[in-house]
């Protein structure tokens, strides 16, 4: 496997790619462990996880340089979603340790318990857009609820997954965490092998699909999958603060990012002044950094075309820059329509796709359109309008007045093509493990 730099397009490593027989020996190896670290008391294993958090936070440059290298992401921000990721585990090894069943009211002469146990072998597939952060939430919370886990980053960045996966292993039992680095196909024998557990994934709904009908049954599936995810403009706000907030959300990562901005509806009212102050807002990012290769490059830039082919306005952006590397401008589209890719499907890339609505309730009902189920954003000064599209839109988490955010310890449902099951806070916990019923009673006394 070449890793291909999308900043200048150099070759900047090579790495193996795991066989088929690798990845059946991975499996036996991590089964052949899961026993004596589901025993691991789970205060020794928060103890461990702990220890690789603090480490984590001592190499997050490091992390950082090659997560840039690999995928493009600006170097600063790279390293915060190392310290993301450092706090992940550690908020898993507070959480872990608390994680209980309960009790049942039963007979007065025995007792009734509803216990948490491991699951077995989880597989993890993780992403490329943030690589450490993502990966430490999965693997955090498989681990300090003592499962045994086989990683397999991304493709588009291996050597960073190896790297934080190297990290971890100093502070665990041999085997507990095994690292595969491979494409489609290591992932795909991963999946279906019958000694598997649970499948958890983040990354493209059509990956997810294929392991949501390759995994063996029985097995749990986690998926965290594309989104097209809305971002609502009312009336009553200011337009330039709006059109500010879409641009973080469309633009943030070079739009790399799960919840992303993907289409925007904004009043009548302000649609102007928001369109002059979100192109603006697309000036300012002249210098931003590139896509994570050409490949999505090609993709983002076809979405472009296809808007502008039925009819949308290109007001800033759309066109391939020459030089080497990955970039791709950051894009304002108007006049969009429901038939353009670019407002059905996710682009996952700079490009900020708008469509003037009448009122609240057209926009609203055109941000409930489509298959996705991730994220949604509204924009509003109005107490009625926030509360009516925070019931009524079906997706995972809506945010209402900021692109970006929340407290801690938020897990969300995708819903759709968006993926199934909690993919972060406490209830993370619960989808990795798997609820045993106990009841001990009294035996009948001996007759003498």
């Amino acid at each position: 496997m070449q890793i291909v730099s999308p900043i200048h397009g150099d070759v900047i490593g090579t790495l193996p790619i795991a066989t088929s027989q690798e990845a059946t020996g991975s499996v036996l190896r991590a089964r052949r462990v899961a026993r004596e670290w589901a025993r691991t008391p789970a205060a020794a294993r928060a103890e461990r996880l702990h220890a690789a958090a603090a480490e984590l936070r001592e190499r997050a440059g490091e992390l950082a340089v090659l997560n840039e290298a690999e995928t493009g992401r600006v170097c600063a921000e790279a390293e915060e979603g190392v310290l993301a990721g450092a706090a992940t585990l550690t908020q898993y090894a507070e959480l872990g340790p608390v994680h209980r069943g309960r009790s049942l009211r039963g007979e007065w002469s025995s007792t009734d318990l509803m216990v948490p146990e491991p699951r077995g072998v989880v597989v993890a597939l993780t992403p490329w857009n943030d690589p450490v952060a993502v990966s430490c939430g999965l693997l955090g919370a498989a681990l300090v609820t003592g499962n045994v886990v086989i990683h397999k980053p991304s493709e588009r960045a291996p050597q960073t997954g190896l790297l934080l996966d190297e990290i971890l292993q100093r502070h665990l039992p041999p085997d507990v965490l095994i690292t595969l680095v491979g494409d489609g196909e290591v992932g795909a024998a991963l999946v279906r092998d019958e000694h598997i557990d649970v499948v958890a994934h983040v990354g493209s709904t059509a990956t997810g699909r294929s392991i949501a009908q390759s995994v063996r049954p029985g097995a749990k599936v986690l998926l965290e999958n594309g989104g097209n995810d809305p971002l609502l403009v009312d009336a009553d706000v200011d337009p330039e603060w709006a059109a500010a907030q879409a641009a973080l959300g469309a633009f943030a990562n070079c739009g790399q990012i799960c919840t992303s901005v993907e289409r925007i509806y904004v009043h009548q009212a302000i649609a102007t002044p928001f369109l002059g102050a979100l192109v603006d807002e697309a000036k300012k990012r002249c210098d931003i950094a590139p896509l994570v290769d050409r490949r999505q490059r090609e993709h983002v830039h076809a979405h472009v075309r296809d808007a502008v082919d039925r009819g949308g306005e290109l007001l800033i952006g759309g066109a391939i820059p020459d030089g080497p590397g990955a970039y791709y401008p950051a894009t304002v589209l108007s006049g969009c329509t429901p038939d353009m890719r670019v407002m059905t499907e996710e682009t996952f890339g700079p490009v900020a796709p708008v469509t003037v609505v009448s009122d609240f309730n057209e926009g609203l009902s055109l941000a409930m359109s489509g298959e996705y189920g991730l994220a949604a954003t509204v924009l509003t000064g109005s107490m009625q309008h926030a509360q009516q599209a925070w019931r009524e839109l079906h997706v995972g988490t809506v945010k209402i007045n900021a692109v970006f955010g929340g407290a801690p310890g938020g897990a969300a449902q995708p819903r759709g093509a968006s993926g199934t099951g909690f993919g972060y806070g406490p209830e993370l916990l619960d989808e990795f493990t798997t609820t045993k019923v106990v009841h001990i009673g009294l035996p009948e006394p001996r007759v003498m």
